[in-house]
């Protein structure tokens, strides 16, 4: 589960330590830009808002600096108990923050629609006092004669330390931007060892993955009513994981097992795949499916799960 990982030249300079987080709307990239940072998958990543659920911390370490970096649920207009939750979650992942790095898709940004949004980012910055930096992602889906007057647009929103374009799945401008990042943080110590990529535990991950899966293979709301649950992993070659995806209703167990188990299989498959890739060693899973009535609305539950 370890790969290469993103430096900068070593230098003379004082070694830099401390905390980034990630804010920005669902579905913009943060996951995507927090696994392009580490140069490896820790976070799930769906083509569907508001996948990611809990905090995720990923570290970065270079020759003088280390970013222990907190990727966070999208930021939203919550109505649900589990959407508000998760908006707090990212609020106050704050508190640990010595910068921040906001996240936006600026390959959807016309005229009218920088106009739309304005008041909403103004809001969420405003709850910001630490540094921000600016990251307009998806630069490479925009001709490049329109960036500059968006970037120009973006300063007159909040004081940003800056403003960088980048692309998080090509990698653009990404070396640029962890430059950036850098310079925000204090002078401290390396607080992890340099090979370890996230604090987040197998179990944490192997649970992600599948819950992916779900976002991945099925359709329309069904995936946002689940919930994954590691009952027992076994350490070993094969890693013997046993899990209950949670539902709300008998129709959704319904979905999620398919006809004549097929869906439910493949899920099984697939997540068992990417599982034995993170952990570098074969892995046999079982899938079993419970159905919770509410449990998106149940606190208790919710706790239980980490969103709190």
């Amino acid at each position: 589960m370890i790969s290469e990982k993103n430096s900068l030249s070593a230098s003379s300079a004082p070694y830099r330590s401390g905390v980034v987080t990630i804010l920005g709307a669902p579905n913009v990239g943060k996951s995507t830009l927090l696994n392009q940072l580490l140069q490896q998958k820790i976070a799930i990543v769906t083509p569907k808002a508001q996948t990611t659920r809990n905090r995720i911390m990923g570290i970065v370490t270079g020759p003088d600096f280390q970013i222990l970096l907190l990727d966070t649920p999208g930021l939203h207009a919550a109505k649900e108990e589990i959407n508000r939750r998760m908006v707090k979650i990212a609020l106050a992942s704050l508190a640990d923050a010595d910068a921040v790095l906001f996240l936006v898709d600026c390959s959807v940004w016309n005229h009218d629609k920088r106009i739309s949004k304005a008041e909403e980012y103004a809001g969420y910055l405003k709850k910001i006092t630490k540094p921000v930096v600016l990251a307009l992602n998806k630069q490479d889906l925009i001709p490049q004669q329109q960036l500059l007057p968006i970037m120009d647009w973006c300063r007159t929103l909040h004081p940003f330390a800056s403003v960088v374009p980048v692309s998080a799945l090509s990698g653009q401008g990404v070396d640029v931007l962890l430059a950036e990042l850098v310079t925000l943080l204090p002078e401290g110590p390396q607080y992890y060892p340099e090979d370890l990529p996230t604090d987040a535990t197998e179990r944490f991950i192997a649970a992600e993955i599948i819950r992916e899966k779900i976002f991945l293979l099925i359709r329309k709301e069904v995936p946002y009513s689940t919930a994954v649950v590691i009952d027992s992993f076994e350490e070993g070659d094969p890693a013997v994981i046993r899990a209950t995806i949670m539902v709300e209703r008998d129709s959704q167990k319904g979905i999620l097992v398919g006809q004549k188990g097929k869906m439910l299989a493949t899920i099984r498959q697939s997540a068992a795949a990417d599982i034995a890739q993170v952990l570098d060693r074969r892995v046999r899973l079982h899938l079993w499916i419970k159905v919770s009535k509410d449990w998106t609305e149940n606190t208790a539950i919710l706790r239980d799960l980490g969103l709190v």
